[in-house]
C-alpha cells in the first residue's frame, strides 16, 4: 500500500462515493458550491465522494500524503461559514499553510511530528469562506528539489504520465487538481511553484503579486518573492478564490492592496493588448522545440483575438542569477534556525541529502554585506522587467524550458553547482517574475506529441492579475481545456 494511504483517517473504498466520481470531477469549485446552495447535495457528501476521489487514484499518484476526514465532518457538522465556496473540498500544499492540530511534515522526516498550535493566517481566510479542508498534498523536502520527491513520501506521479515528474513544489496540489481529486487546491511560488507544477499537470496557476495573500505568521517569506494561492482547474475559481482570501495582513512586511473584484474580470473584454513574446530562456539556457511550439500557437491564438504580439526578449542583468542564488541560499540557511527551533536541536548533515546539506553550508557563509549586495543587484532584474511593462501590457513565454520530465532526473547527490544548472536548464523563465513582485500565470493551452502538457507563461506589471484574470478567461473560452482528463483521473 502506499505511505500516502496509510495515512488515511477512515477507508472510503467499500464505502464508494455518495455523487459519482465523474460527474463530481467535471465540475469546477463555483459550480460545487452552488450545487450545496440549491441543496442538490450536501457538504458532507462532498467530503466524502472527495475523501472516495483519493481512494480511487492516489496509489498510483501519491499526490495526498495526510488526510483528517474525520475533522473536516466535525466542521461540516458545527456549520460551515457560508462563503464563496460553502461545502468545497480542499487540499493545503504540506509547507506553509498550518492548519491548527494537524502536522505540516514539509516532506521532512525530522518534521514529521510537529503539530501547528493554530491556523496560519491563509488558512484561516480559506476556513472563512466555506472551504471544507481535509488533508495536505506532497512536497519535495522543505521544498528544496526541482521535482516532488522526498524521503518521507517518495516520488509523486504526473497523472498524464506516471513516469514523469509534477514539478515543484505544489506538485502533490497540481496532480490532484489534474486528476480530479478536488477543483483546486492550495500551492505557493518563490521561484516557479505554482506555475511549474501547473504547466506539468495542465492545470491553472497564477502568481500573485508580492504582498496580495497573507503569508503569516511568518510576517516575510522572501521578502515577499514567495506568494500564496492555488491550483484550479478553471480561471474563475482562482480569481474567486483570491477574492476571498486577498488583502492586507497585520504586521506583514509586504502588503498589496485591497480593493475590487478579481472574479468580475473574468469575462471582461481585455481589450486589444499589446504583448511581448520570447523564447528565450534567460541566463542561456536552451528552449525545447515543443515548448517554442507551444509559444508560437500562443501568438497564433492571441492575434485571432485581436491581440499585438511582438517578439521581445527580457536583456537580464549578468549578476541577476549569481544573486538570486545568494538570496535563496541565505533564506534556506536563515529557515534551518527556524526549523531548529522547531524540532528542539540543530538540523544536521544527516538530516538532508548530500546536493541540500551544501546549500545550506553555503548560505551560512555569506555575510549580511553579501546579502545586501545581492538584494540590490535583484532590484535591477526588477528594474528590467518593470521597464517591459511600460512599453508592453503582458510578457508571454514558455513556462518551462522542457516539457515534464521523468522521475529522477534530479540527483541529490550531485553538487550545489550541478543541481542550480539543472534548475536553470529546466525552469529559467519563472523566476524573474518573483523577483519583480509581478502577477504571472501557466495556462494549459498545449500538449506535445507524447500527449504531455506544456504550460505558457504570461506576466504583467504589479497588480495587474485582473489584466491576467482578463485575458486568460477569454483564452479559456476560445480553447477551452477543462474537458482534457489525463490517463490517471477520477472516475475514468
Amino acid at each position: 500500500m502506499d505511505r500516502a494511504q496509510r495515512n488515511l483517517s477512515r477507508d472510503y473504498r467499500q464505502k464508494g462515493a455518495i455523487v459519482d466520481l465523474a460527474a463530481y470531477s467535471s465540475y469546477d469549485a463555483l459550480e460545487l458550491a452552488a450545487l450545496v446552495a440549491r441543496r442538490e447535495v450536501s457538504a458532507l457528501e462532498l467530503l466524502e465522494t472527495a475523501a472516495a476521489a483519493v481512494s480511487a487514484v492516489n496509489g498510483r499518484l501519491n499526490a495526498v500524503v495526510a488526510l483528517f476526514v474525520d475533522e473536516a465532518a466535525r466542521r461540516i457538522a458545527a456549520g460551515l461559514p457560508d462563503g464563496p465556496f460553502h461545502g468545497v473540498p480542499f487540499l493545503l500544499k504540506d509547507l506553509t499553510a498550518h492548519y491548527g492540530g494537524q502536522f505540516t511534515g514539509s516532506g521532512w522526516p525530522p518534521r514529521l511530528t510537529y503539530r501547528a498550535a493554530q491556523d496560519s493566517e491563509l488558512v484561516r481566510r480559506y476556513k472563512a469562506a466555506g472551504l471544507s479542508i481535509f488533508g495536505k498534498t506532497a512536497v519535495p523536502e522543505l521544498a528544496m528539489n526541482w521535482c516532488t520527491e522526498s524521503s518521507t513520501h517518495g516520488r509523486t506521479h504526473n497523472p498524464w504520465d506516471p513516469d514523469r515528474t509534477v514539478g515543484t513544489s505544489s506538485g502533490g496540489s497540481a496532480a490532484a487538481v489534474a486528476s480530479g481529486i478536488v477543483p483546486m487546491a492550495h500551492g505557493n511560488d518563490g521561484g516557479g511553484s505554482i506555475r511549474v507544477p501547473a504547466a506539468c499537470c495542465g492545470c491553472f496557476g497564477l502568481k500573485p503579486t508580492r504582498g496580495r495573500n497573507p503569508v503569516a505568521p511568518a510576517g516575510d517569506l522572501w521578502q515577499g518573492m514567495l506568494v500564496e494561492h492555488a491550483l484550479t482547474r478553471s480561471v474563475r475559481d482562482s480569481a474567486a478564490l483570491l477574492d476571498a482570501t486577498a488583502g492586507p495582513t497585520v504586521g506583514q512586511f509586504a502588503n498589496s492592496p485591497a480593493g475590487g473584484s478579481f472574479l468580475a474580470e473574468v469575462g471582461r473584454d481585455p481589450g486589444t493588448l499589446r504583448i511581448a513574446v520570447s523564447t528565450q530562456a534567460p541566463y542561456g539556457a536552451p528552449t525545447d522545440p515543443d515548448c517554442v511550439a507551444a509559444v508560437a500557437a500562443t501568438v497564433r491564438m492571441l492575434e485571432d483575438l485581436g491581440h499585438i504580439c511582438e517578439a521581445a526578449d527580457l536583456a537580464l542583468p549578468e549578476q541577476g542569477w549569481p544573486a538570486f542564488e545568494t538570496f535563496i541560499l541565505a533564506e534556506y540557511a536563515a529557515e534551518m534556525k527556524s526549523e531548529a527551533a522547531l524540532i528542539g536541536r540543530p538540523v544536521a548533515a544527516a538530516d538532508l541529502p548530500p546536493v541540500l546539506w551544501e546549500m545550506i553550508q553555503a548560505g551560512e557563509r555569506f555575510s549580511a554585506v553579501d546579502l545586501k549586495l545581492a538584494t540590490a543587484q535583484l532590484h535591477d532584474v526588477a528594474r528590467v522587467v518593470g521597464t517591459l511593462f511600460t512599453r508592453y501590457d503582458v510578457f508571454l513565454s514558455p513556462t518551462l524550458a522542457k516539457p515534464p520530465v521523468p522521475l529522477g532526473s534530479f540527483d541529490l547527490g550531485r553538487s550545489m553547482r550541478e543541481h542550480f544548472t539543472a534548475y536553470l536548464e529546466w525552469m529559467p523563465f519563472t523566476h524573474v517574475f518573483n523577483v519583480s513582485g509581478s502577477p504571472a500565470m501557466s495556462v494549459p493551452l498545449h500538449w506535445n506529441a507524447q500527449g504531455l502538457p506544456i504550460g505558457v507563461q504570461f506576466a504583467a506589471a504589479p497588480a495587474a492579475e485582473g489584466l491576467l484574470f482578463r485575458l486568460a478567461a477569454q483564452l479559456e473560452q476560445a480553447h477551452p481545456w477543462a474537458t482534457r482528463r489525463p490517463p490517471v483521473a477520477v472516475g475514468s
